[in-house]
């Protein structure tokens, strides 16, 4: 389906966006990047980028142009001739991130609203917007141990008690996906959601939870701290298989509907630390818990019901192959001292 098509990745410099650039190209698609780089880098997009003029750079069917999405005159100007647009643009990152930058999370609505609206004026045949598991309802993650797996339906804004997302910025991605059915519903465009959950892999910031951990032990750091007891739990998900989820939306879906793509399956964040240091082979002599800090949810996993049957998808990358990918990334990628000498503040900020 991508081949030949105009593809627009706003934010595909980014951690995800970047993973899906490559994935369209290998597609045939011909690909541009609209990206702020305020998380993203240029360096994400490991090709021989030639710059053609200022904040414009190109190599072969890959154009990126650096720009606000929320100028409406930008965002104007990257939609002409486009086919397809995936949408991952956002003010976004880890616990810590999110937490405490509660009003630029919620810009989001204004940066969704500007794209969804300049995509329906151009003409655009298809949208896919990256949502998130934080839409979900707080109250149903909250018992340690949980077996609960998160449906579609549970964060459906339309029933009573339904929505209840997890703080602004899960409010923000509701917004997106109830504005994207809108605009499917009076323009008659074809869009669809995919609510990504805890997704990792190379090219990820430390704000998330895998890529801090792995950081903690990659400078030895002893005490190694986690935030909260390390008894939540989460459903990691690979960066490849998020974006096979997303082409496979962006190709299945054409209605607005949400789905869920994540794993039905969930290890501790202690579990987590355990494989990291198996596979580096090194641990420290002592673990500090600080339950000051920010720490999420208690149990997250997903219902992958509708992925199955609407987009023949599940993930493929066990913990184990996904971890050492990841880490073997970030141990070729940074440099000690600076991780040192940056990790706090590495932690709060993209």
């Amino acid at each position: 389906m991508y081949k030949g098509k105009m593809v627009l990745v706003t934010g595909g410099a980014s951690f995800i966006g970047s993973h899906l650039v490559d994935s369209l190209l290998e597609c045939g698609a011909d690909v541009l990047v609209a990206d702020d780089f305020s998380s993203g880098r240029l360096s994400n997009l490991e090709y021989p980028l030639e710059e053609k003029r200022s904040e414009v750079w190109t190599w072969d069917d890959l154009i990126i142009k650096k720009g606000d999405l929320k100028d409406k005159c930008y965002t104007r100007e990257v939609m002409k001739d486009v086919d397809i647009v995936f949408h991952l643009a956002a003010s976004h990152g880890g616990r810590g991130y999110i937490q405490v930058h509660p009003a630029e999370c919620c810009s989001n609505m204004i940066l969704d609203q500007l794209v969804f609206e300049e995509a329906t004026k151009a003409g655009v045949d298809r949208i896919c917007f990256a949502s998130s598991a934080c839409v979900y309802p707080s109250y149903l993650q909250m018992e340690e141990g949980s077996s609960y797996l998160l449906k579609e339906k549970d964060a459906d804004p339309f029933v009573r008690d339904k929505a209840f997302a997890d703080l602004e910025y899960g409010w923000a991605k509701l917004m997106g996906e109830m504005a994207l059915k809108a605009y499917h519903h009076q323009y008659d465009i074809k869009t669809s959601s995919v609510r990504i959950f805890t997704a990792y892999g190379p090219r990820e910031n430390i704000t998330h939870a895998i890529i801090a951990l792995i950081a903690k032990t990659f400078i030895k750091l002893d005490p190694y701290e986690i935030w909260g007891t390390g008894e939540q739990d989460r459903n990691f998900t690979y960066v490849t298989d998020i974006v096979n989820s997303l082409l496979l939306a962006g190709k299945k879906i054409e209605d607005g509907s949400a789905i869920n793509a994540g794993r039905d399956d969930r290890i501790t964040i202690n579990q987590a630390v355990e494989l990291i240091f198996d596979i580096v082979g090194w641990r420290p002599k002592k673990i500090k818990y600080d339950l000051s800090k920010p720490q999420g949810v208690s149990s997250r996993a997903a219902d992958l019901t509708n992925a199955r049957k609407f987009l023949g998808w599940e993930p493929e990358t066990s913990y184990r192959d996904g971890f050492n990918k990841t880490i073997e990334w970030f141990f070729k990628n940074n440099n000690i001292d600076y991780i040192k000498g940056n990790l706090k503040k590495l932690l709060m900020e993209r």
